[in-house]
């Protein structure tokens, strides 16, 4: 019998990567607070935040194995979402410039039939180069980032604003980490290559 593959986000980026993966699969928006807890450690928010939004679709879907991802950028105790306005991703940019931030990005695998979880968090080095003022407002003519967490789309023009990546999965900075996720579905006994 074939497991329902879901996953819990509506992310375009997300759902491209698991297509990569060949497997039938649906989407679904979870019903999550995304707010961080108090004194809450930026890799332990992206955990929590992504089985709260596999858990969140498990009500839906009480037999399938559910996908749940979520990413946050940090720099020190400075976290950086998705800024939403021009306004706001200029700024984080200016923060970010010639420093590096860590994305920590969390996955979870939810076998909702047997209420098991697999989670873990893939965490992404990323090291800014010391950016002008006028190439950042030239990277954001030219590139809608809006919607990425730190305001670097680094699968597009956003690549040139960084001087090096430094992790396990060039996937994981994008918003879903496929090696781990492929290791986690085996493990449920999905068959891959």
């Amino acid at each position: 019998m074939t497991r329902l593959v879901v996953l819990a986000s509506t992310s375009p980026f997300r759902r491209e990567l698991l297509a990569r993966l060949r497997l039938p699969f649906e989407t679904v928006a979870p019903q999550t607070d995304e707010a961080a807890l108090t004194d809450e450690a930026p890799a332990a928010t992206a955990r929590r935040l992504a089985e709260a939004k596999a858990r969140a679709v498990a009500q839906i879907y009480p037999d399938a194995l559910i996908i749940g991802s979520d990413q946050v950028a940090a720099q020190g105790n400075h976290r950086f979402g998705k800024p939403g306005r021009r306004e706001n991703a200029i700024a984080q940019l200016r923060l970010m410039r010639g420093k590096e931030v860590v994305f920590h990005t969390g996955l979870c695998l939810l076998n909702a039939a047997a209420n098991r979880a697999q989670v873990c968090c893939v965490d992404t080095h990323v090291g800014f180069r010391d950016l002008t003022d006028a190439e950042i407002e030239a990277y954001l003519d030219q590139e809608d980032a809006l919607n990425c967490a730190g305001s670097a789309k680094s699968e597009g023009l956003g690549i040139s604003l960084l001087a090096y990546l430094r992790g396990d999965d060039p996937n994981a900075l994008v918003g879903l980490p496929l090696i781990a996720l492929c290791d986690m579905l085996r493990a449920e006994g999905v068959r891959l290559p």
